[in-house]
């Protein structure tokens, strides 16, 4: 597993998500009571930015249509066919490392 540098625990405020890239991707990086997520940053369906989405608990909504995913398994909350990438976070100290792979 290829770990990549993306951030510091303190560039992700608690309840809110922030965009990021990694290996020529856009991942989106959500701080959910503490906890750090990542998902693919890109809505499928009109490649809206996530990681400017509005976080509650831990669903996010994209901010162009209004598609909500969890930002822990990805998952789209109204269509059981449609998901969005979920990635390994590891946090060593205060950086956050992604792992696509």
């Amino acid at each position: 597993m290829s770990l990549t540098r993306v951030a510091k625990v303190s560039d992700v405020p608690l309840g809110k998500g922030i965009e990021v890239a990694v290996e020529g991707r856009v991942v989106a990086l959500f701080n959910v009571e503490g906890t750090i997520f990542a998902i693919d940053g890109l809505c499928p369906h009109a490649c809206g930015p996530l990681g400017k989405g509005t976080l509650r608990k831990t669903t996010v909504t994209c901010p162009w249509h209004g598609w909500q995913f969890d930002v822990v398994t990805g998952k789209h909350l109204q269509s059981q066919t449609i998901k969005n990438a979920t990635f390994p976070v590891t946090i060593k100290g205060e950086d956050i490392f992604v792992s696509l792979s």
